[in-house]
């Protein structure tokens, strides 16, 4: 099994779950607290029985989001490069990868240019530094991608990754290292036999 190199977590789902875990964790606790109420008061089993159920399922899934935060994440190999989401696990070959460049994310999704609520993401990660993937062509549909992946992972319809990581300069001369690895090098010319033998007669107008 190919060894792979250092995790790096992708900070577009980490921020993302930062912002609703909390919410969803103290949607849960409310939720608990209300049919504690309900119960106390009186109501019939059915009503604190459901709110408890709601209650306890908001709960269940604030901690798995809580858990999830840094389970998104890509990862160098020796021959391709694996991008891990809660809901995709895609490896891109080498091979596909044009060039990588680094941009502003502010420079990438101006907020002219996208939605409000989308906007209101990019705003605490607009001074970040992202690496751009400039592919050959995507490993898989383009319309399944965008179903599982952030818009923030494509700037525009151009085959491309838009990899968003604390250490991006760490994560570049990794990729960088791996990539020229797995590159064939060129392929040394051959001699000419005829030449190498002439060139070692002796020249009788000398």
């Amino acid at each position: 099994m190919a060894k792979g190199g250092r995790r790096y977590p992708l900070v577009v789902y980490t921020h993302m779950l930062n912002r609703w875990w909390p919410a969803i964790f103290t949607l849960g606790l409310a939720l608990l607290g209300l049919s504690w109420g309900l119960r106390s008061w009186g109501f019939e089993d059915w009503r604190w029985l459901a709110f408890t159920s709601i209650g306890g399922l908001s709960l269940f899934l604030g901690i798995l989001l809580l858990i999830a935060r840094k389970s998104a994440y890509v990862q160098p190999f020796n021959d391709h490069l694996r991008l891990v989401t809660p809901f995709l696990r895609l490896n891109i070959s080498y091979k596909r990868i044009r060039r990588a460049s680094s941009a502003n994310m502010g420079a990438l999704f101006p907020p002219q240019s996208v939605s409000n609520w989308r906007a209101e993401i990019i705003e605490p990660l607009a001074k970040m530094t992202a690496l751009v993937l400039e592919l050959n062509g995507y490993p898989m549909s383009q319309s399944s991608l965008r179903l599982f992946l952030s818009p923030l992972f494509f700037k525009d319809k151009t085959p491309h990754f838009v990899i968003l990581v604390e250490d991006w300069m760490g994560f570049s001369n990794e990729l960088e290292s791996k990539r020229s690895g797995s590159l064939p090098s060129a392929p040394q010319k051959k001699r000419d036999s005829s030449n190498s033998i002439l060139s070692r007669l002796p020249n009788k107008n000398k």
